[in-house]
């Protein structure tokens, strides 16, 4: 068995943020709350904890409602009360996954960027710091507590707020691919990008908003499939998993 040391020393990424889109707290296809779903995440999570990593997991809404498509919906609700509707629909997935992840076991704090304390702590970065060196997985909800900014942006953000070695962006594809791999089988997994790779071709990794910010201050981006069962763990043990999107060229390209 695996000491706490031993398991810490394992790890290439000691501290990370997790970005978590809306869609996967459910099946394809589907909206609301999957519990069945939401489980099989926290379990790999919790086991990712449990190595010594410390993790910060940044939620979307869009299962529950996507302000940027709303807007479109009706001419009644303004384009930033769509957005804060949608920044209340992560705080939902929060005490969701807090639930799941607290009955495996696991010590967690849900934190939000919009002041609700009935039921999270307000995001504040040196508390959320103090929380992830107790042992303790903080659920960061409410985007940035601003509209227009995506919540890939708020996981940027966060990461470098709680100096994080990685943004690690979890998907259903093992990757990113030159092309969507579900309408195009001769799609190309690339192992490697550098930022300006990904914004020059306009790849569909994340906001680029959140590529940029990334790119401004060195922060790597691993994307990778949270549907392989024991995903996380490898991708925080630095095995090959997914794509690594950073400001180094690809080995190949030295």
């Amino acid at each position: 068995m695996k000491t706490s040391r031993d398991a810490d020393e394992s790890l290439k990424f000691r501290r990370v943020v997790l970005k978590l889109s809306g869609e996967s707290f459910v099946r394809p296809g589907e909206r609301g709350i999957n519990m069945n779903e939401v489980l099989e995440i926290a379990r790999q999570v919790h086991a990712a904890r449990s190595e010594g990593c410390q993790i910060a997991v940044v939620i979307g809404g869009g299962n529950i409602v996507r302000g940027a498509q709303l807007k479109h919906t009706s001419a009644s609700i303004q384009e930033a009360t769509a957005h804060y509707m949608g920044m209340l629909a992560t705080v939902i997935n929060g005490l969701a996954l807090q639930d799941a992840l607290e009955s495996l076991g696991s010590d967690t704090r849900l934190m939000s960027a919009i002041r609700m304390d009935g039921v999270a702590e307000p995001y504040i970065r040196r508390r959320a710091q103090r929380h992830l060196q107790k042992g303790r997985i903080v659920i960061i909800a409410g985007g940035t507590g601003s509209p227009f900014v995506t919540t890939d942006t708020a996981a940027a953000q966060r990461a470098l707020e709680l100096e994080a070695v990685v943004v690690m962006k979890a998907t259903r594809v093992d990757g990113v691919y030159s092309d969507d791999p579900e309408l195009n089988s001769h799609a190309v997994l690339y192992r490697h990008l550098q930022y300006s790779a990904v914004l020059d071709q306009k790849l569909r990794v994340m906001d680029h908003t959140a590529i940029a910010q990334c790119m401004e201050h060195a922060m790597p981006i691993l994307v990778f499939n949270y549907k392989t069962e024991g995903n996380i763990q490898r991708a925080i043990r630095g095995e090959p998993v997914g794509t690594i999107i950073s400001s180094q060229l690809a080995p190949a390209e030295r």
